[in-house]
């Protein structure tokens, strides 16, 4: 992330919340009518800090899907049901009673597709008087810190990713409880690259994430822990991370592509609805 980069935007406000990862973006509504060179200011925030952030937003269903198809094509999430006249949309609902949080460990988001999605956004309708803050991790930051032995190695690999991972299939138990499109969870499997080159900025990022990747390719599980756990470790580092607080009316939208999060699960007892869209994305390289 650059800091110098702020100076660069001249219809947005934008201020970088932390070293690594992240800046909030005020001045802006986003369910106006905005203009296309407002919009293209957006995105270079988002490419820039790789998750941005808005307060005092107010979306309806349809406003916020018009708003998201002027940043990419939103799509249907496999696992849980959308709105039923905006299956794109979906509820991530915690009720008082759920115990697991759903998505509740770090990862870039369905890498157990053959093209991940592209960038997701969230918007917070309700939220719990505390708790519930959701992490964010600069990938490009954990590979670049690699040493250039362990960047060798990695360089050319290519992992699994599964659907079906023991951790995070547990996050997602009670909101398939009443949200379940009927799919067991543990249906779909990719291989990407363990370090993935940006389409757009064209700079290289760590690829692996602890809820979905199980082995590199040509070695067994066993084999590839040891390294494995060293990456997951090493890409949440406290330096390359940021931490947003959610209001009623916040908005965040990230870069799967270069980007991890973590929904904490903090706040048992209290309700926390969002509505997820994600981005069409294309296939890794």
């Amino acid at each position: 992330m650059n800091k110098s980069s702020c100076k660069d935007f001249n219809l947005i406000k934008v201020s970088p919340v932390s070293g690594s990862i992240g800046a909030e973006i005020k001045n802006i509504n986003l369910s106006d009518n905005l203009d296309k060179s407002i919009l293209d200011e957006v995105y270079r925030a988002l490419l820039n800090f790789n998750v941005i952030f808005f307060r005092d937003q107010k979306f309806e269903p349809i406003s916020q899907k018009a708003f998201a198809s002027k940043i990419g094509k939103p799509i249907i999430y496999p696992f849980v049901k959308g709105l039923e006249q905006f299956p794109e949309i979906t509820p991530i609902l915690k009720k008082e009673t759920d115990k697991n949080n759903f998505g509740g460990i770090w990862h870039s988001d369905t890498t157990y597709q053959k093209k991940p999605p592209m960038g997701t956004m969230l918007y917070a309708i309700e939220v719990p008087d505390y708790g519930g803050d959701t992490e964010f991790s600069n990938q490009y930051a954990a590979y670049e810190t690699l040493s250039d032995g362990m960047k060798d190695f990695l360089n050319d690999m290519k992992a699994v990713n599964i659907s079906g991972k023991g951790r995070v299939a547990k996050t997602r138990s009670d909101i398939m409880k009443h949200s379940s499109v009927g799919l067991k969870g543990d249906e779909l499997e990719a291989i990407h690259p363990v370090v993935r080159t940006h389409p757009e900025t064209k700079r290289k990022s760590l690829y692996v994430n602890e809820a979905h990747t199980t082995h590199f390719v040509g070695m067994t599980e066993e084999e590839s822990i040891p390294i494995l756990e060293f990456l997951f470790k090493h890409q949440i580092k406290s330096e390359f991370t940021c931490r947003f607080k959610w209001k009623k009316g916040s908005v965040a939208i990230w870069d799967n592509r270069c980007t991890m999060h973590y929904p904490i699960n903090d706040y048992f007892g209290h309700r926390r609805l969002m509505h997820r869209i994600t981005f069409e994305g294309d296939e890794p390289f």
